[in-house]
């Protein structure tokens, strides 16, 4: 079996601290001829270690792992995280899985990385570790954003309080939703302004609004604008994430798009009436398609 470096973590959001772990992996594979492994988790552990602590995930698995390969990756790896796993001590995983399962020669971890039964393990003894079973461990320094260490943790407090600008320093790119595209109540085609309904594939959502947005679909990009929240206009309840794509008119029931955040327009409000609520779409249309013209 080729020997690799791995780098290693939940990296949930792949934010610039996660990309500099990843992409020093990457490098040190190409330079030695080796194989680059990025192995991360799912679900979060605290999900299964602590199911009544709200850890509310920035992005789905095969999201991440789409990131996570567009960065040069050779493969990339989830391992199931359940009770059963979270019960592996610290020396099994070092030698059974990073030794083991996947020949490691070189291991990229973030320096608070902790693994094993409890976390007990750290990058401290990690490396302990790693003088037994062959392999060498290099601990990459946290990224700081205006001062701020980078953290997942701190991403995903920022995008539910509203905080977009200083959750996209972190991520190093705009705030998304990304998700499927499923059949709605088609309010916005009587309107005269149809949307896209989104299910979303991850759960730090943005606080309810209407934000001028771009829309990734493939490899093509469209402006719009979308809208979070309640349709209390039409007496409902449930929240929705439904999205206007300027002059668009093709067929994307049960496609997966992204959704760029560029910034946020209004709050939502109740209109008195349909005529009310169209006026404000239109002005929402025009106030969207100046922003996104100039960037």
């Amino acid at each position: 079996m080729k020997k690799t470096v791995l780098a290693i973590g939940i990296f949930d959001g792949v934010h610039a601290g996660h990309r500099r772990i990843i992409s020093a992996a990457i490098r040190e594979a190409k330079k030695r001829r080796w194989e680059s492994v990025v192995v991360t988790f799912d679900p979060h552990p605290l999900k299964v270690l602590k199911p009544h602590i709200s850890v509310p995930s920035i992005m789905s698995a095969s999201h991440r792992l789409k990131l996570i390969c567009a960065l040069g990756a050779g493969k990339c790896c989830v391992l199931k995280f359940d009770r059963k796993f979270s019960k592996m001590t610290p020396r099994d995983f070092a030698g059974k899985v990073i030794a083991g399962k996947f020949n490691a020669s070189k291991v990229f971890i973030g320096s608070n990385f902790v693994f094993g039964k409890g976390n007990s393990g750290n990058a401290s003894s990690l490396k302990k570790l790693g003088l037994e079973y062959g392999f060498g461990v290099e601990v990459v320094p946290m990224v700081k954003a205006k001062g701020e260490i980078v953290s997942s943790t701190a991403i995903r407090r920022y995008i539910m309080n509203g905080k977009l600008n200083e959750a996209a320093r972190m991520l190093g790119r705009p705030v998304s939703v990304y998700g499927t595209v499923v059949s709605g109540k088609k309010r916005g085609r009587l309107l005269g302004y149809p949307t896209a309904n989104i299910d979303p594939h991850h759960e730090a959502i943005p606080p309810a609004g209407v934000y001028a947005v771009w829309v990734r679909r493939g490899k093509r990009r469209y402006a719009g604008v979308l809208f979070i929240g309640r349709p209390s206009t039409f007496g409902e309840t449930e929240t929705v994430i439904e999205v206007h794509i300027f002059d668009f008119h093709e067929f994307i029931y049960h496609e997966d798009i992204e959704v760029e955040f560029v910034r946020r327009l209004r709050a939502v409000r109740k209109f008195r009436d349909h005529e009310a609520l169209i006026a404000q779409i239109k002005h929402d249309d025009t106030i969207a398609r100046k922003i996104l013209k100039t960037g």
